[in-house]
């Protein structure tokens, strides 16, 4: 007769500990996986409350942001490097000094309830030394930070790469640069005018309690006084406004797309910018919008769908352009290139960390290829918008100069704001502390024959 083995009953865990568990779990992947945040956040199918899963997302998010003060930290506190495998229990140790320090949760529940989460990792052998270290971190926290902050990699937080490219683009600007990009990011709002005006929901913020204003130089934008959760918005869910960066917003206004006219948005997703040019233009253009990745491609219909506006929605690799959608050129067109992103850094942390210096070579080569292919579908007398979240000289200005020497036949127009500084031939912004993110444009025109 076989025995029957009994599994013992599940340890009970404070719910606290499930969130802090999953916020390890996230940092781990991306410090050993190389995933990114925007990934994760797609496939995560982990269930709790939308107050966990915020807590979860300033816990990584912010951890993220500090992550070499918090790494020279946890490197004063522990006797010896944790093995390998316990990579979770490192990036637990980082949340719980994240809480600790630069929280506003109670330093009983962080404590506790981050030892607990050592045992949802399955590593109840290692909760005496997190609870050890956060403990210790709580009695010298004013002698560890005065020892870490003369360490250059602490006050800036960004890796040397990345600052020295920064410096050297941006000689009078870095510092700026650099402490706009560790702030938690703005939140700024796009009206849907089509659905209501920008006084109005005003008015409907102000009624909910929502403290916003207008955005100077922008139509539809406003700027709220402190970021909110999407459901809190009013009227989303009927499509009478976005979520968008103010210098995302130049995007459409600087395109400038003319009711009646053939638009192509050749790196359409998630959309934001799609369905900006068509709210300017009284979703009255033919409007074609693509990318190269299907699923990221779906959120494009759905944003579309939830604002009331139409536009063509196909797969197609805007560095290979064929299909019938290529038949007719296109009066103007948008294209907003992948890049470094290191414009948008304050709101995707974990770019610091996941981008390598070799990456900027092959994200030139790509925008090079993506400009000339997309070139041959503009009509002559037809404008296109290059557009990145680039603070790098080499995805920007430098692209587009080497762009035009090869071509002869186009032109660099004036560009209608006075946002940014001049970077011929085109314009940058640079992230600014309540202002927009960093964004660079240049407006070119195909000469007629």
């Amino acid at each position: 007769m076989t025995e029957r083995r009994h599994r013992p009953p599940p340890i009970a865990v404070s719910p606290g500990a499930e969130p802090r568990a999953a916020a390890a779990r996230a940092l781990q992947s991306v410090l050993e996986h190389g995933q990114s945040l925007a990934r994760l956040r797609q496939t995560d199918t982990t269930p709790g409350s939308a107050a966990d899963q915020a807590l979860v997302q300033e816990m990584v998010y912010g951890t993220l942001r500090l992550l070499p003060r918090l790494q020279l930290i946890a490197g004063c506190l522990l006797e010896r490097p944790l093995k390998p495998r316990d990579g979770d229990i490192q990036a637990l140790i980082l949340i719980g000094l994240y809480q600790l320090g630069f929280m506003h949760t109670p330093p009983h529940a962080a404590v506790s309830a981050t030892v607990e989460a050592s045992r949802v990792l399955g590593k109840p052998r290692m909760a005496s030394l997190v609870n050890a270290l956060l403990r210790r971190f709580q009695r010298e926290y004013e002698a560890l930070l005065r020892q870490i902050d003369t360490q250059p990699e602490s006050r800036w937080l960004y890796p040397d790469w990345l600052l020295e490219r920064l410096r050297n683009d941006w000689p009078d600007d870095w510092e700026s640069i650099v402490r706009a990009s560790n702030e938690r990011a703005p939140m700024a709002l796009r009206v849907n005018p089509l659905r209501v005006t920008r006084a109005d929901y005003l008015g409907q913020l102000k009624a909910a309690g929502i403290g916003a204003h207008a955005i100077a130089g922008l139509e539809t934008g406003i700027l709220l006084d402190q970021p909110r959760p999407m459901r809190e918005l009013p009227g989303f869910d009927d499509g009478w406004v976005s979520i968008q960066d103010s210098g995302a917003q130049l995007a459409a206004r600087l395109l400038d797309a003319q009711p009646g006219e053939r638009v192509l948005d050749a790196c359409a997703a998630p959309g934001n910018k799609t369905a900006a040019i068509l709210e300017r233009a009284g979703n009255a253009l033919d409007l074609v919008a693509i990318d190269n990745d299907a699923a990221r491609l779906a959120r494009v219909g759905t944003t579309l769908d939830r604002l009331g506006l139409s536009a063509q929605v196909r797969v197609g690799d805007a560095s290979a352009p064929h299909g019938d959608w290529t038949a007719r050129p296109f009066d103007c067109i948008l294209l907003d290139v992948p890049c470094s992103a290191t414009g948008v850094i304050r709101r995707h942390p974990d770019i610091k960390w996941l981008r390598r210096p070799d990456d900027i070579g092959a994200l030139v080569a790509t925008q090079s290829r993506l400009l000339e292919a997309v070139w041959s579908l503009l009509r002559p007398g037809g404008r296109l918008l290059y557009s990145t979240c680039s603070l790098l000289a080499a995805e920007n200005e430098c692209q587009v100069e080497t762009f035009l020497a090869r071509h002869p036949e186009a032109h660099a127009l004036e560009l209608a704001t006075d946002w940014g500084c001049p970077r011929p031939p085109g314009r940058q912004l640079l992230p600014t502390a309540r202002g927009h993110d960093g964004f660079f444009y240049a407006l070119l025109a195909k000469d007629t024959p």
